[in-house]
């Protein structure tokens, strides 16, 4: 059933990751010496917290992007129907400090699992730091920033498309339809579409680990009762995370970098 899952999501065959991925901004891969612990279906959920150490901001922490509720304003549908230039900037900022960021420790170890298991990544996150650190099965939750679409149905696929991160989008844009081009991503008061997929994932995945999410945003946080009670489940975050271990998660607390690694050595005991 999982492959089954998986073939829906990703289309495609199973990969095996390449080995000598290149370091990114934190210096050199902290390449998998566990050889243990073999086709198994790891299922990750990710959020802001993983790309912190990329430069990225979180949401909703101390620094978090959403305490300024201008900025917040602009991430909605109101935003976009009430201040399109104040929204396209917005999102032109976000998506020329996405161009600058580079993957970090977190994000290539993730990847490099697939080398030996099916890894899927659910993430909460628009960027694609994932992807760029060589992780071929990746669901984005909210969207994505380097993908534009239309502003009158933002799920249309004919006006789905990729886009340059660092060319602006400008006021006018056509996205196609003759609405104005917006970026891919889920505004406040917009649906979320893929939760169905994620949920039969976590249900049928043989290991479940989260990493750098704070757990607040619905429904992406329900997610974490759905994996079964008895495969090995972990939590990854500096944070006290209460929800999580009372269903017996074990918390790795922890960076995303440091926490991974750590993570990497208790796979050796499974």
């Amino acid at each position: 059933m999982t492959l089954a899952i998986w073939a829906r999501v990703a289309n495609a065959p199973l990969i095996s990751h390449p080995k000598g991925l290149k370091g990114g901004a934190n210096g050199p891969c902290l390449f998998l010496k566990n050889k243990q612990m073999t086709n198994q279906h790891i299922v990750f959920l990710t959020g802001a917290g993983i790309s912190v150490e990329s430069g990225l901001s979180t949401f909703r922490g101390k620094d978090g992007m959403w305490n300024n509720k201008q900025w917040q304003y602009y991430a909605s549908i109101s935003g976009l129907d009430e201040s399109p230039k104040e929204f396209i900037e917005f999102y032109n900022m976000r998506r020329q400090k996405l161009a600058t960021a580079q993957p970090n420790a977190a994000h290539r170890i993730i990847a490099e699992l697939e080398g030996t298991n099916l890894v899927t990544v659910i993430t909460q996150n628009v960027d694609d730091l994932h992807e760029r650190a060589g992780s071929s099965h990746v669901i984005h939750l909210h969207g994505e920033l380097t993908k534009v679409c239309s502003s009158n149905n933002r799920l249309d696929s004919r006006f789905i498309r990729e886009y340059p991160l660092t060319t602006p989008i400008k006021l006018g844009d056509d996205a196609g339809d003759g609405s104005q081009m917006r970026p891919y991503v889920v505004l406040f008061g917009e649906y979320i579409s893929g939760m169905s997929t994620a949920i039969e994932l976590v249900k049928n995945a043989d290991v479940f680990v989260v990493v750098g999410t704070s757990l607040m945003v619905y429904p992406a946080n329900d997610l974490i009762r759905f994996a079964h009670k008895e495969v090995p489940k972990y939590v990854i975050d500096p944070s006290d995370m209460p929800q999580c271990t009372a269903l017996g998660y074990e918390h790795i607390q922890s960076t995303a970098s440091l926490g991974m690694a750590n993570l990497i050595e208790k796979f050796k005991s499974l």
